[in-house]
């Protein structure tokens, strides 16, 4: 395999599925045996998931909500999603653990480091809940600060697209994709990967984002076995 230990990074708008809100049992499903596929390879999987399908502080922020408030609803609201996630790894026989950036004991367990790196040894596969706990932080960020921490050999962000084109596919047919980007263009380019925080962490720590289409069913496994699917960001 050419990862060893990943950091998946879903949205939660992934989680609807063809619902307009919520939480699709069936996207969960599929997307718990796309994890199942590398889990049985051997691949340490740490899971960071956004709350974008439930709701979205700085969309509360635009209506008028006090954007801290709204910031930690949102964190709320991806510890929903991560339950719901560990729920269906569960099903599907896998071992998982949820830490949280936010204390809630009778849920799941507080983010400590050397915990999270003893459950992904251990072969559990460990979901990031909370954000990073802090407001004004994204969960691509919390993605990337976690994928830091415990040592993650990549970012994997599952998206709708198959990666990082030169212009929206979604709105121009003509649309290039890049197979292999430096951090330096993406940002000269002005392309949207992630968000600037998260993005610059990355770069400076050298920690490169692969940006694919978690919906095609088999392109977690490709990417964990070195195949060339979606985008690799890197140095």
């Amino acid at each position: 395999m050419k990862y060893k230990r990943i950091l998946l990074k879903l949205s939660g708008e992934a989680l609807m599925g063809d619902l307009q809100y919520g939480i699709d049992p069936k996207r969960l499903a599929e997307y718990a045996d796309e994890i199942k596929q590398i889990h049985a390879k051997g691949v340490e999987i740490a899971i960071v998931i956004g709350g974008g399908n439930i709701f979205r502080g700085v969309a509360g922020a635009s209506s008028g909500m006090d954007r801290v408030q709204g910031d930690y609803m949102g964190m709320l609201a991806t510890v929903i999603n991560g339950m719901a996630l560990q729920g269906a790894l569960e099903d599907k026989g896998m071992k998982t653990r949820l830490q949280t950036a936010l204390k809630m004991e009778s849920i799941a367990e507080p983010y400590i480091k050397r915990r999270a790196d003893r459950h992904l040894e251990k072969g559990r596969i460990v979901i990031f809940g909370a954000g990073t706990g802090n407001p004004y932080f994204t969960t691509d960020t919390a993605a990337v600060l976690r994928g830091i921490e415990i040592n993650a050999n990549v970012i994997l962000k599952g998206t709708r697209v198959d990666g990082v084109y030169d212009s929206d596919p979604e709105k121009n047919a003509s649309a290039v994709k890049f197979d292999f980007i430096s951090f330096e263009d993406v940002l000269k380019k002005g392309l949207n990967v992630m968000d600037t925080t998260a993005f610059t962490l990355s770069q400076e720590n050298k920690l490169p984002i692969v940006v694919f289409d978690m919906n095609k069913v088999g392109n977690l496994l490709k990417i964990c076995e070195g195949e060339n699917i979606g985008t690799v960001v890197n140095i």
